[in-house]
């Protein structure tokens, strides 16, 4: 992994974080809404992708939180093919909250802070320093982040029945943020089960993915390694979801769609909140079976079609007539047209 300068960066001012958590905020929302619209995945596919954007959302939000008036620190965002967080923002998070007992211990008590504000507010008639808003922030963010809702390096999702339709009689998900990449990606494999109940082996199961499929790599190979992991499995599809990069005004990247867009924003053909957001889905079908091993240690094994790639774009109507006129080709490449999503207006 070649890491740069640009992979955390921290943006100038405080100003800039309000207008960056209100973008990432706004612009995922419309990704879930977008998704949903397009029946870009199933119906159960879609519950999982929800929970996973809202995880990733209470995450961001936490650390708006964590560092709104820290004058010592700031979050550190990916500015090249990413648009989100550095991963160790997630991770530091995590971390933090697990001590969360022992520093709301040390916290400054709620009634005499408020009482401080009141004074320095309705006596004094002065603004309250950023010293005071930093230990009100602390407050809320210890007492009301909860450790379970952080997106955390790799997170599990439940074996559930597959719809009617599907490859597989089971299906299960999960997802990552890749460490290389600094982006979320959200699984689902369908799969047979050579037994009852799945949920029997599940731990097995869960320890095979999180062993096998936590980062960014060659579906075939993903596919491969999964199969042989699992006994009684039978993976017969899998899809993976990456989210992003989000394109925005503060990335720094070589990619065509965010260097049209900062150069649409320099020349003030398009507003300064414009924004896209890409995604790709990446599939991998069963086509037959193999034995694999000695006579006692056979094992069924699937031979994997082709990856099959799409790529979509998602953007505000101005947005996606620029990228037309100025990168044809990068649209024309797009499994559908870029799908239309609602302006991003900072107030």
């Amino acid at each position: 992994m070649i890491v740069t300068p640009l992979d955390s960066a921290q943006l100038d001012s405080k100003e800039q974080y309000v207008f960056y958590h209100k973008m990432v905020d706004f612009a995922l929302k419309e990704l879930i809404v977008s998704t949903q619209k397009q029946q870009l995945c199933n119906e159960i596919e879609l519950v999982f992708f929800k929970q996973y954007c809202d995880l990733l959302l209470y995450s961001i939000e936490a650390m708006r939180v964590k560092y709104m008036y820290d004058e010592e620190d700031n979050m550190k965002i990916d500015l090249t093919e990413s648009g989100f967080p550095n991963y160790l923002e997630f991770r530091y998070l995590f971390n933090d909250l697990a001590l969360r007992e022992e520093y709301k211990n040390k916290l400054t008590d709620v009634e005499a802070l408020q009482n401080e504000f009141l004074d320095t507010l309705m006596r004094r008639k002065v603004p309250i320093s950023r010293r005071k808003l930093f230990q009100a922030a602390s407050i809320v963010y210890y007492t009301s982040v909860e450790q379970q809702f952080i997106f955390n390096r790799f997170v599990q999702g439940k074996i559930v029945e597959a719809p009617e339709d599907s490859q597989g009689e089971h299906m299960i998900s999960w997802s990552f943020y890749d460490v290389a990449h600094n982006r979320p990606f959200f699984c689902f494999m369908y799969f047979d089960y050579d037994g009852k109940d799945p949920n029997k082996d599940r731990l097995k199961i869960y320890e095979a993915l999180k062993q096998s499929a936590d980062r960014d790599m060659q579906m075939d190979a993903m596919a491969y390694a999964i199969d042989r992991k699992i006994e009684d499995v039978l993976p017969k599809h899998i899809k993976r979801i990456d989210v992003g990069p989000l394109h925005n005004v503060f990335a720094k990247d070589e990619n065509t769609i965010t260097h049209n867009i900062l150069d649409s924003i320099a020349k003030k053909e398009v507003p300064l909140e414009s924004f896209a957001f890409s995604m790709t889905i990446d599939e991998v079908f069963s086509g037959s079976e193999f034995k694999e091993g000695g006579f006692f240690t056979k094992k069924t094994l699937q031979n994997w079609s082709t990856p099959f790639q799409q790529k979509y774009v998602f953007a505000p109507h101005r947005i996606i007539q620029m990228l037309y006129n100025k990168a044809p080709e990068i649209m024309n490449k797009l499994a559908k047209p870029p799908f239309q999503v609602a302006d991003f207006k900072m107030k």
